[in-house]
């Protein structure tokens, strides 16, 4: 049991410099014994408010370095302070806040909300065992207007999508990765660096880009990336909802429509997800 969608703005000041961090925190816990389900005795129960209310006091307290850190918090809160405590789980996720900055000059108290995906994290514990972190990203959309395409595919008597060797790739991506034994590590650099390599491989050399022959190919692009690039990450979700766009035929209107004009599909779309781990993770 536990509470869910906590919101609330941490305002960290440095003289006349604001920094914000909006979050949403659930946070749950599974308590060492059934009795409050089981018998209706509710003497082991902490109240979903004081959880909530822990939640902001921590943040209080302790700020939000990172939203791993702040879930790591959570956690070892719970645990050192609660013999009843058997497991507890946090997620949070941030609201997009960016410094809004005005001829290349950074605001010093001003922000601006920019929807270039959703960064998340989740840190579980149970009672001598490990403390494990997840983080990603979520809602973040993506699209490359030439170098994609869908060719080869098997087809039978049902099949009547036509192949493409040159279409538009869009999609909303959703990616989440677990740290394996966390360390002494830099969250917030870590996650800057994956979300860069998310880039990367979905979109190729800025100059030239790079084809994707599916939406498959892509998830797995992504993943590789990553893994090579950074050592921290022992395990990569990817989840690719794709959005599909047909080109509006023009011929009544006395136009050619040479892939100009577009509408999205909205429904149904098409979805990939793939999990890639370094072996050693698995084998463990």
């Amino acid at each position: 049991y536990g509470k869910n969608t906590i919101k609330f703005l941490r305002l960290h000041r440095e003289g006349k410099k604001h920094f914000v961090k909006e979050v949403e925190v659930c946070a749950h816990l599974r308590l060492t014994s059934p009795q409050e389900y089981l018998e209706g005795n509710n003497s082991l129960v902490i109240p979903t408010d004081t959880i909530k209310n822990i939640v902001l006091v921590l943040a209080k307290k302790n700020g939000i370095p990172s939203l791993e850190e702040f879930a790591i918090d959570i956690c070892n809160h719970f645990m050192t302070t609660f013999c009843q405590v058997a497991y507890v789980k946090t997620y949070v996720q941030e609201v997009p806040w960016q410094r809004l900055h005005e001829d290349g000059v950074p605001h010093i108290h001003s922000f601006i909300c920019v929807p270039d995906g959703i960064r998340f994290c989740e840190a579980e514990q149970c009672r001598n065992g490990p403390l494990i972190v997840f983080a990603g990203i979520k809602d973040l959309k993506l699209m490359k207007t030439t170098q994609s395409g869908f060719e080869g595919f098997y087809k039978n008597e049902h099949t009547t999508l036509p192949e493409r060797h040159d279409r538009i790739l869009c999609g909303e991506l959703f990616c989440k990765w677990s740290y394996g034994e966390c360390k002494d590590f830099d969250f917030n650099c870590i996650w800057k660096k994956i979300r860069e390599c998310i880039l990367e491989a979905f979109a190729g050399p800025p100059d030239c880009g790079e084809y994707s022959p599916s939406y498959q190919k892509t998830v797995n692009s992504i993943q590789m990336h990553v893994l090579s690039r950074v050592s921290q990450v022992q395990v990569i979700e990817v989840v690719l909802n794709n959005t599909f766009y047909n080109v509006v035929d023009m011929k009544n209107l006395g136009l050619t429509n040479d892939k100009e004009v577009l509408v999205p599909v909205e429904a149904p779309y098409g979805s990939c997800a793939c999990t890639l781990g370094r072996k050693k993770f698995f084998e463990a």
